[in-house]
């Protein structure tokens, strides 16, 4: 049973700072979601003592090690290597690693491997292979009387499968559980006032438990149970979901993990409307949300990235005494871009932004974090004013289009309401 973990992470550059250690965070989802609690992240260079006295004391604190990176062809690929002296076992060579990498070079890569990458055949004395289907290194795991260390490629890509398609299921066969995550995400709500409103529930919890997560202007709340079956984790689940859907109302738009941009996406088809946008301050960022998700080309029609006051003229067609009299950042010029753009692309509904991103105040003295969203549709037109703060301006942009998103969000879901 694997209670606890750490996971090092091993490569020079990403000390430097070159690199992020996206590993480390992925890995810790996927231990989470196997019941397996991280207590530890290391990150140690390509230097046999010091990734030795790592694992070394790693070994010593958590019942299971986690090593990402230094698992490839060339001379500083020393994971391998350290592990095996640390845990007293010689490598040997195994040949079916050998014969995976020759069958990539010859499908995937379509030329002869080198013989440099014969280095990675060589594994510790008893370990069993995870094998790597979508690059050359295999990763393995090592189970002796001291220790299990599972060892795992660094290429961000080739981790992220090993880890799903061969840790999380050898995990999960030994523990003899099965675990069931569900994902809630929130806009409107910080973190904070997500944790006082279920406060009351949190504390109870403990199978399933409950805990939230801050992502960029949302919130992400997982539900994790564990038993013996999906279907007992999910009658676990069951008496939870009411008091967490009525104490978050209407700021969750998904409980299967879904983006706004998807969960807009899948309102619109459901609805049988379309969408268009208009956007200044985030650049088409709204649009390229949308279109990320797959079959959003049946309801988004298109969007103008309308950035300077020549193209709010004479695409969108927002007169210029508006824009002469109001300024660019202005409820009424967000009104006359969301008419404009549903006029021109036919959709039923249009959403648009206008705004001062930063990071200077604009020509009329707006200060940034200024935005104006207007939305269009056969009602009429409703336009909302935000103060998103003078925070970063890549920040205020993302909070713009999240907040564009929601209110398209709360438009279709309010129609719908009505209707039904």
């Amino acid at each position: 049973m694997y209670n606890t973990a750490e996971i090092i992470a091993v490569g020079t550059e990403l000390l430097l700072g070159s690199i992020a250690n996206t590993d480390g965070q992925m890995l810790s989802q996927v231990l989470n979601e196997a019941g397996v609690s991280v207590l530890y992240h290391t990150v140690v260079g390509d230097n046999p003592a010091r990734l030795s006295q790592a694992v070394q004391t790693a070994c010593r604190r958590v019942d299971l090690v986690v090593i990402t990176g230094g698992l490839g062809p060339t001379y500083d690929d020393i994971t391998c290597r350290v592990v095996s002296e640390a845990l007293g076992l010689p490598l040997e060579y195994r040949a079916q690693a050998e014969a995976d990498m020759r069958q990539y070079f010859d499908t995937m890569l379509h030329r002869e491997m080198p013989l440099c990458n014969l280095q990675q055949a060589w594994l510790p004395q008893g370990a069993e292979i995870f094998r790597n289907r979508v690059g050359t290194a295999p990763g393995c795991v090592i189970e002796t009387r001291e220790a299990t260390v599972a060892l795992l490629p660094g290429v961000p890509h080739e981790c992220r499968t090993m880890a799903r398609e061969q840790l999380l299921p050898w995990l999960v066969k030994r523990t003899g559980q099965v675990i069931v995550s569900r994902q809630f995400r929130i806009f409107g709500l910080t973190e904070a006032q997500v944790q006082e409103l279920l406060g009351p529930i949190m504390d109870h919890a403990v199978n399933p438990s409950l805990a939230p997560y801050a992502q960029t202007g949302q919130v992400l709340v997982r539900m994790t149970a564990r038993g013996p079956s999906e279907d007992a984790c999910r009658q676990l689940m069951e008496p939870l979901l009411p008091q967490v859907r009525q104490r978050l109302g209407d700021c969750l738009y998904s409980e299967d993990g879904a983006s706004l941009a998807g969960t807009v996406v899948h309102l619109l088809a459901k609805a049988g409307l379309t969408l268009a946008t208009a956007e200044s301050c985030t650049g088409g960022l709204i649009a390229k949300e949308l279109t990320d998700i797959p079959g959003a080309s049946a309801v988004f029609r298109g969007g103008v990235v309308s950035y300077t006051n020549e193209v709010k003229a004479q695409v969108l067609q927002v007169p210029r005494q508006l824009l002469e009299e109001y300024g660019a950042v202005s409820a009424p010029v967000a009104k006359a871009m969301a008419q404009g753009a549903r006029r021109i692309t036919g959709a039923q509904l249009a959403i648009s932004v206008t705004g001062v991103a930063g990071p200077d105040r604009d020509d009329r003295d707006n200060p940034v974090g200024t935005v104006f969203l207007g939305l269009a549709g056969p009602e009429g037109v409703r336009v909302r004013q935000l103060a998103l703060g003078s925070g970063e301006r890549n920040y205020i942009r993302i909070l713009a289009a999240l907040h564009a998103l929601d209110m398209v969000r709360r438009e279709i879901t309010h129609t719908q309401g009505q209707k039904e």
